[in-house]
């Protein structure tokens, strides 16, 4: 139920004709971009730039056995080189393509990495963002936001072993999360266990199980999630992004302390990023289009714009108004109304947007 009412406003067209009273009419619906992986989309940026592993090439030790350093990373050899872009390759192949960082080598200096995704445009989240990560899980780790393409930046959830000791704060899960509470920032300790456990490589934020407060544990009452976003724009800015950033922080040790002498055990690998999503058109346009690196909306009920956020010229009858979800499964389009008028008496038919009928009438000017 949760997807088939997710893909309603996308299945839907823009407008249909109908008729009334007053005959041939357009009936105007919401409409949205249908879900997608949006990793087909992005931009990635390392920092610091040189933290991939390869140059100069490097041998380095499996976690769970120090004496296994058998594997080599080198970037000027395509077999053994483990670039960015591989997080974002289709998986299944053997063995598992990943990009590595550097190892651990300036220890006790920290192994600080951030991962950038941008997409220069503004998305909205529909599922899960899943981390697979080709080493054991990083102990400490933040996940972060922009709504404002990098300029500024809020955490999403903190990642730690041990939530108090890495960022003063008491471990929670989703589940501890109520409705009054949804947007309370996390710590939890769920995705950063040692070695022992892995066979556990994904990290998640979860945005399924934060949409069950709302629409219950199976997704079912869909109506009273859309009215919440509908309503609480702090909610629906809330999955909504223009870019992530991974902080990684400490790598993972197998929940051991750190063997100095073998600091080539100690690094970042991650085999896979999920981001399912959409473009937010403000419940405009029915696709959105990728072309010249960059994602835009195509913008139907005469607005224009990346997000479909303003009236076309000559469509300023009343001000812009977003979509809405509500009533379900049509909801509401707000379009944008024709604006010219004419002095004089005069006959006026109607564009697409308005009832297709004639009328006459007196404008003053």
């Amino acid at each position: 139920p949760f997807f088939l009412l997710l893909l309603t406003l996308h299945l839907l067209p823009p407008s249909s004709q109908v008729y009334s009273d007053e005959g041939l009419t357009w009936d105007y619906m919401a409409c949205q971009p249908e879900a997608a992986d949006m990793t087909q989309y992005l931009k990635v940026t390392l920092d610091p730039p040189n933290i991939t592993c390869g140059d100069p090439p490097e041998t380095y030790c499996a976690l769970e056995n120090p004496y296994m350093c058998n594997n080599e990373c080198d970037a000027s050899t395509e077999e053994l080189a483990h670039p960015p872009e591989l997080m974002f390759d289709i998986e299944g192949r053997n063995p598992t393509t990943f990009w590595q960082s550097t190892s651990w080598k300036k220890y006790p200096k920290a192994l600080l990495v951030n991962v950038t995704l941008s997409w220069n445009k503004t998305i909205e989240l529909t599922d899960d963002i899943v981390l697979t990560f080709e080493s054991g899980r990083p102990e400490q780790m933040v996940l972060e936001k922009s709504l404002d393409y990098g300029r500024t930046w809020q955490p999403y959830q903190f990642y730690a072993t041990d939530c108090l000791d890495a960022f003063t704060m008491e471990p929670k899960t989703v589940q501890d999360l109520t409705q009054h509470t949804l947007l309370d920032i996390i710590c939890t300790e769920d995705y950063s266990r040692g070695y022992v456990w892995k066979y556990d490589k994904t990290v998640r934020f979860e945005i399924k199980d934060r949409f069950a407060l709302f629409a219950g544990p199976r997704l079912h009452n869909m109506a009273s999630l859309y009215g919440q976003l509908d309503t609480t724009k702090n909610l629906r800015d809330f999955f909504t992004i223009t870019d992530l950033r991974i902080r990684l922080l400490r790598p993972a040790t197998g929940a051991t302390m750190v063997d100095e002498n073998n600091l080539s055990r100690y690094f970042y690998a991650i085999s896979d990023i999920k981001v399912q999503g959409r473009c937010k058109c403000n419940l405009h346009a029915n696709s959105c289009v990728y072309d010249k690196e960059k994602l835009s909306c195509e913008c139907e009920h005469n607005t224009t714009g990346p997000d479909c956020g303003r009236c076309k010229k000559n469509y300023q009858g009343r001000a812009w108004s977003a979509g809405s979800y509500l009533p379900i499964p049509k909801g509401t389009a707000n379009i944008c109304e024709y604006a010219k008028t004419y002095t004089g008496i005069h006959t006026q038919r109607h564009v697409r947007g308005f009832s297709q009928i004639m009328n006459r009438f007196y404008t003053v000017v």
